[in-house]
């Protein structure tokens, strides 16, 4: 709570907060991990994190009051990148690799934003690839739960396209809840 506190303190912006932190609770969700095959790693973890934070700033980057929702956009993004400093120190990283860390963790990130996007614009297979090479880079997943995962991206996308500029100014976003596997893939690893 001390950390919250105090970047509350130095960011002074509640609405980016509030967003950030129903993203890392959206990315959090165990259906996620225990259904859809996401590992349930650090970076795992970071996958649904950056790919949550993604859908949020895409929506507002499609807000027409362009000064107001950049705003919030970098103050949500440099929360992101101030946990992910935070959540390194907490795990015993040295203080001279954090910063290159972050900076390459900004830099994938950059790399799966432009992927996501490609893949949510085209409409062919491309947004699964992505996802098969981000989210799942660890693992060989099923790939039922990879076209799950696309299709609940594609779906929050357009959900989140839908929601009013003044909610999201005031830290409100609603995400529609994770999707859970198929009855037939749960079939087959229960």
């Amino acid at each position: 709570m001390q950390f919250w506190q105090s970047l509350r303190r130095r960011r002074g912006d509640a609405a980016a907060r509030a967003l950030y932190e129903s993203v890392v609770a959206q990315a959090r969700r165990p259906e996620f991990f225990a259904d859809c095959g996401v590992p349930d790693t650090v970076d795992g973890r970071f996958e649904m994190i950056a790919l949550h934070a993604h859908l949020v700033l895409r929506r507002l980057g499609k807000d027409a009051r362009k000064a107001e929702a950049g705003k919030l956009a970098q103050a949500l993004f440099d929360l992101m990148f101030a946990d992910m400093d935070h959540s390194l120190r907490e795990m015993g990283v040295g203080d001279l690799s954090v910063g290159r860390k972050v900076r390459t963790m900004a830099e994938a990130y950059y790399g799966r934003a432009a992927a996501y996007d490609a893949g949510l614009s085209s409409g062919d297979n491309a947004l699964t690839a992505a996802l098969r090479r981000n989210l799942y880079g660890t693992v060989q997943p099923e790939e039922t739960a990879v076209a799950t995962m696309a299709e609940y991206v594609r779906r929050q996308d357009a959900h989140l396209s839908e929601q009013p500029a003044a909610a999201l100014e005031q830290g409100r976003v609603d995400f529609l809840p994770a999707p859970v596997m198929p009855t037939s893939l749960a079939k087959e690893r229960g």
